[in-house]
């Protein structure tokens, strides 16, 4: 299968006015074990050697083999969602400028079944959700002061004040649009916190395509890291304590454990046994 037939100037959408589409890439699982192995005379080795090499690679953090491929995406996405995006350091980005360009009236509108209240959980995060009239209250807000930010911002743009004071009327669910280049390292970091459920939902969207796109480029590479990173769990020197003691049969409780409420609880919903 051609990954650069499939996927390269297709835009993929995300949200109202989002997308992904991959822009260009370089290598591919094969370059990933020959950086492994360093084997320019031989090549490649049996298919099945390469996929269990790459599975060795990420079951051990052996990262470095991974950082000899690159693709690069172009994005676009709401202001606060590219925020959060070049919080990943370990990638190259350029941003559309509005010193330089107008931007179009496109802004993030969230459909009323995301609107949730605040988590009392995670103070980070969303909570339950809202009942439909408070959901549709709340989005017409967001749309209210969406519109009302824009008009001037426009209006300021017509008396000819520079782009760059203009353009901090905007507000942060405006679309941006950005180039952003990665390794398949640094990829599947993204990957691994963006796409979790933890994760905000609006960058959750991209994360998701982001596996997708990772599937069909580097397929050995994706099946690792489903089964040793995304889908796996790590456990702590007293969690693996823990549990050897409960198969031994002793009654644990939280209390007696040597861990926190939260980790407790975390080992709980992992094993289902304590």
């Amino acid at each position: 299968m051609n990954f650069k037939l499939i996927y390269k100037h297709i835009a993929y959408k995300i949200h109202d006015h989002g997308f992904i589409r991959v822009v260009d890439f370089m290598g591919d699982d094969f370059s990933i074990v020959n950086a492994a192995r360093i084997s320019y005379k031989d090549g490649t080795k049996k298919i099945n050697e390469d996929k269990n090499l790459i599975k060795y690679l990420l079951r051990h953090g052996h990262t470095s083999p991974f950082e000899h491929t690159a693709i690069t995406f172009h994005v676009k996405a709401p202001i606060f969602v590219a925020r959060q995006w070049i919080r990943h350091r370990l990638s190259s980005t350029n941003e559309i400028s509005a010193r330089y360009s107008v931007l179009p009236e496109e802004m993030y509108i969230p459909d009323e079944k995301t609107i949730c209240n605040q988590s009392t959980k995670n103070m980070q995060g969303r909570g339950s959700q809202l009942d439909k009239l408070k959901a549709k209250k709340a989005r017409k807000e967001i749309a209210k002061a969406t519109s009302k930010s824009f008009q001037a911002y426009k209006k300021l743009l017509g008396e000819d004040i520079a782009r760059e004071i203009s353009r901090i009327t905007v507000s942060l669910n405006t679309y941006t649009e950005f180039y952003w280049t990665v390794n398949a390292h640094a990829l599947i970091h993204f990957i691994r916190l963006r796409a979790d459920h933890h994760a905000q939902y609006e960058i959750q969207a991209y994360a998701i395509k982001l596996l997708d796109i990772l599937k069909i480029w580097l397929p050995f590479t994706h099946d690792a890291f489903i089964e040793y990173v995304f889908n796996a769990e790590t456990l702590s020197k007293t969690m693996i304590e823990v549990l050897q003691r409960k198969l031994k049969g002793e009654h644990i409780t939280q209390e007696n454990s040597g861990l926190s409420k939260r980790e407790f609880n975390d080992l709980q919903s992992i094993f289902k046994i304590i």
